[in-house]
C-alpha cells in the first residue's frame, strides 16, 4: 500500500512539473510573438544581415520602386497611364459577367460581335470603373509618399528621368557613397556597402521590386545616416540578447516537459515499471474520438483566447486548459498501451453494433427478414455512398454472385451424395443459411456413412460370431459325441472311467461357453438390473487379489497395487464391478507372461476414479485394441487357449451399464486396460 501511495504521489508531482514546463514553454512563445523577437538574429553577427534591417530597407526601396515604376505623379495617374492592361482586363471581365446575365444578351451573335456590343453598351460603366481604379491608385500614391516621409535617418533619391522623389538635395551616386552604408541601383547595376549586406539571406527580399524597373532610365539611391545606424544597431543588439534569453528559457522549459512527459508515458496506467497490466480510471471511459475532438476544441479555444485577451490573463486561461488537455492525451496513451486506441472509439462501437446486428440477421434471421433488410438497406447505402455508386454496385453484384455459387455448390454436392458418394463433403465458407445447410447435409452424410459402416461391421461381426461360436462349440461337442460312441462299444472299466472324465471336462467347457455367450448377450442388451451403491474400490481389489492368491502363485505373477492414501469410493454395482474385474484377472492369468509384473493403479481424477491394469502379454499382440474388444477374439490368433474371447467384451458392457468408460491400449507387448468410474458424492 505504501508503494502504491508513493508511486501515486510521484506521478502527481511529475504531472504538475509537466504542466508547469508546458505553460512556461507556451509563455515564452507568446512573449516572443508579442515582443516581435526573431530567433534568427542569434546566429547573425552583423546588423545588415538581420531581418530588422531587411524590413526597414524594403519599406523604402519598395515604395520608391512603385512610385517611379508605376505611379509617377498624381497627374500621370489621373491621365490613365498608370492603369495596366491587367487592370483594364479585370474591369471588363467583371462587367462582362453582368452583361451576360442581363436582358441585352443575344445568343444569335458571334463572340466577336457580342464583345463589340458589350463595349458599346457598357462604355460608360467601363469608364466609371477605370476612374474609380485611378482614384484608388492616387490614394496608394500618397500612402507611399507618407511611408517615405516616416523613414527618418534614411536618405533616398529615385528618378525615372522625368519624375523625382527625394528627401535631400543629393542626386549623384558619388554623394551617396560617402555614407557608411548605402544601396545604389541603376544602369543594370547594384552597389551595396558594407559587404555584409550581400551576405544577408534577406537581400532578395529587399530588392525584389528592382527587377520591374527600366534599367536605362530608372535609378534608386538609398543611404543610411550614422546616427540612424547607431540607434538601430543598439536596438538590434538588445533584441538579440532578449532572443538568447527567450531561447534559453524555451530550451529549459521544453526539456523539462519532454522528460516529465516521457516519464508519464512510461508509468501512466501502471502502479510501477514492473506492472504489465494497464489500469483504467473513470476518466478513461471517454471514447477516444470524442477525446480527440475535445483536445482539438480546447487547443483552438486557447489560441483564440490568447489572441484576444491581455497578456495578464495568460496564466488564468492556460493552466486549467493544459491540465485537461494533458490528462486527455495521457488517457489516449493508456489506450495505445492497451491496444484499444481504435476499438475504444464511438464511431467504431457504433459501426460494430450495426455490423453485429446485420451479421446476426444474416447468420440467424429468416429469409423474409433478410430480403426486407436488403430491399430497405441497399438503397440507403447507395444514397449514403452516391459518389461511390459503382463500388457499391460492384459489391452487391459480388455478394449476389457469391451466394449463387454457394447454392450451386450445395446443389452439385447433394447430387453427388444422392448418387452414392458418401465421402463427398460440401464446403461453404462463412456463416448463414447456405453454410448452415451445407453443414447439416454433411452431418446427414456423416450419419449415413456411420450407419453404413456400423451395418457393415455388424454383418461382419455376425458372420464372425457364427463362425467362432460354431468353432468353439463344435470342438467340445464333437469330443462328447465321439466319446459317447466309444462308451457304447467299450467294455474295459478303466477306459470307460477315462472317457467319462473327458466327457465331464468337455461338457463343462461347453457349459462355460454357453454361459459366457448368454452373459455377453444379456450385458450388451442393457436389460441386466443395476444397483448402484457406494463401493470401496481399493478394498475390492485387495480382496480379489487375496482370493486369487493360489492362482497368482501358480502363475508366478507379481501384482503391484498403487492407490491413494485416503479412502476413495465409486458409485457402482458391487456384483457387476467384481464380475468385470474378475474377467480382467482371468484375462491376465490366461495371457500374461509368466513370472512378470502386473500393475494395478488407482488414481483420483476429481469427479471420477481411474483404475488401470497393465501386464506384459505372453503372446505377440499383432492385432489392434479395437479388434481385441470384439467378441470371440483372443490375443493369440491360433485360438489355442481355453478362453472364450468374451471376457473383455463382457467387462466393457458391464462397466458401461455402471456409467463408466472402458478403454484398451496396446503398446508392443504391453497390454493396458483403463476403467473410469464416477466417484460416490461426498455426504
Amino acid at each position: 500500500m505504501r508503494n502504491i501511495s508513493h508511486a501515486l504521489i510521484t506521478k502527481v508531482l511529475v504531472f504538475l512539473i509537466a504542466i508547469a514546463c508546458l505553460t512556461g514553454t507556451a509563455k515564452v512563445i507568446i512573449n516572443m510573438e508579442l515582443d516581435e523577437v526573431h530567433l534568427s538574429s542569434i546566429n547573425q553577427d552583423n546588423y545588415f544581415e538581420s531581418i530588422a534591417f531587411a524590413d526597414e530597407s524594403f519599406s523604402v526601396i519598395s515604395s520608391l520602386a512603385e512610385l517611379i515604376g508605376q505611379y509617377k505623379s498624381e497627374e500621370y495617374i489621373l491621365s490613365g497611364k498608370a492603369l495596366t492592361k491587367q487592370d483594364t482586363a479585370e474591369i471588363e471581365a467583371e462587367l462582362y459577367n453582368d452583361f451576360q446575365y442581363s436582358s441585352k444578351y443575344n445568343p444569335n451573335l458571334t463572340e466577336v460581335e457580342y464583345r463589340r456590343l458589350f463595349k458599346e453598351q457598357y462604355a460608360d460603366e467601363i469608364q466609371s470603373e477605370k476612374e474609380e481604379r485611378m482614384r484608388q491608385q492616387v490614394r496608394v500614391f500618397y500612402r507611399l509618399l507618407s511611408t517615405l516621409e516616416a523613414s527618418e535617418g534614411i536618405v533616398y533619391y529615385a528618378s525615372d528621368g522625368e519624375h523625382v522623389f527625394s528627401n535631400s538635395e543629393l542626386n549623384k551616386k558619388e554623394q551617396f557613397t560617402s555614407f557608411d552604408a548605402y544601396m545604389l541601383f541603376g544602369n543594370y547595376q547594384q552597389k551595396l556597402y558594407p559587404q555584409e549586406m550581400k551576405k544577408g539571406k534577406y537581400l532578395d527580399f529587399i530588392t525584389q521590386d528592382i527587377d520591374n524597373l527600366n534599367p536605362k532610365t530608372d535609378v534608386i539611391y538609398v543611404a543610411y545616416k550614422e546616427s540612424y545606424l547607431q540607434q538601430k544597431v543598439q536596438v538590434w543588439e538588445e533584441n538579440k540578447a532578449v532572443a538568447k534569453r527567450y531561447l534559453n528559457e524555451f530550451i529549459v522549459y521544453l526539456a523539462g516537459f519532454i522528460v516529465s512527459f516521457a516519464y508519464l508515458i512510461m508509468i501512466i496506467g501502471r502502479t510501477s515499471f514492473k506492472d504489465k497490466e494497464v489500469h483504467f480510471q473513470v476518466f478513461d471511459k471517454l471514447y477516444n474520438d470524442v477525446n480527440l475532438v475535445i483536445v482539438g476544441s480546447l487547443t483552438a479555444m486557447w489560441i483564440a483566447l490568447i489572441i484576444e485577451v491581455l497578456r495578464e490573463m495568460y496564466i488564468l486561461l492556460t493552466i486549467p486548459i493544459f491540465i485537461i488537455v494533458l490528462q486527455l492525451i495521457l488517457s489516449l496513451v493508456k489506450h495505445i498501451k492497451n491496444r484499444t486506441l481504435l476499438s475504444h472509439t464511438l464511431i467504431y462501437q457504433m459501426l460494430k453494433k450495426v455490423f453485429k446486428g446485420i451479421k446476426h440477421v444474416f447468420d440467424n434471421g429468416n429469409m423474409a427478414v433478410k430480403i426486407v433488410l436488403l430491399v430497405i438497406g441497399y438503397p440507403l447505402v447507395v444514397v449514403a455512398t452516391f459518389f461511390m455508386f459503382p463500388i457499391t454496385l460492384g459489391l452487391a453484384a459480388w455478394f449476389a454472385l457469391k451466394k449463387v455459387k454457394a447454392f450451386n455448390r450445395i446443389k452439385e454436392g447433394v447430387e453427388q451424395i444422392k448418387n452414392g458418394d458418401l465421402q463427398h463433403r460440401i464446403e461453404i465458407d462463412g456463416k448463414g443459411e447456405f453454410s448452415q445447410l451445407a453443414a447439416n447435409i454433411n452431418s446427414i452424410t456423416d450419419g449415413l456413412k456411420k450407419s453404413v459402416n456400423s451395418e457393415i461391421k455388424s454383418e461382419r461381426l455376425k458372420t464372425e460370431l457364427i463362425t467362432n461360436v460354431s468353432h468353439d462349440i463344435r470342438t467340445p461337442l464333437t469330443s462328447i459325441i465321439t466319446y459317447v460312441d466309444l462308451l457304447k462299444i467299450e467294455k474295459d472299466p478303466e477306459l470307460i472311467a477315462e472317457y467319462i472324465d473327458v466327457l465331464d471336462q468337455k461338457s463343462k467347457r461347453l457349459k462355460h461357453l454357453t454361459d459366457d455367450l448368454f452373459e455377453a448377450a444379456k450385458a450388451s442388451s442393457g436389460t441386466m438390473p443395476v444397483q448402484l451403491e457406494r463401493i470401496d474400490i481399493v478394498s475390492l481389489l485387495k480382496q480379489g487379489i487375496g482370493e486369487m492368491d493360489e492362482k497368482i502363485e501358480a502363475s508366478s505373477l507379481n501384482f503391484k497395487l498403487a492407490h491413494p492414501t485416503e479412502k476413495v469410493y465409486v458409485k457402482a454395482d458391487g456384483k457387476l464391478l467384481w464380475r468385470s474385474i474378475e474377467n480382467l484377472f482371468s484375462n491376465i492369468f490366461k495371457y500374461a507372461l509368466p513370472a512378470s509384473r502386473v500393475y494395478i493403479d488407482v488414481e483420483d481424477l476429481g469427479h471420477e476414479l481411474l483404475v488401470t491394469f497393465k501386464n506384459i502379454s505372453a503372446y505377440e499382440l499383432n492385432i489392434s485394441a479395437d479388434e481385441l474388444m470384439e467378441r470371440f477374439t483372443r490375443g493369440d490368433e491360433s485360438r489355442s487357449s481355453q478362453g472364450s474371447g468374451l471376457g473383455l467384451s463382457i467387462a466393457e458392457s458391464l462397466i458401461h451399464l455402471q456409467h463408466g468408460k472402458f478403454l484398451v491400449q496396446v503398446d508392443g507387448d504391453l497390454f493396458k486396460v483403463m476403467i473410469y468410474l464416477p466417484k460416490f458424492p461426498n455426504e
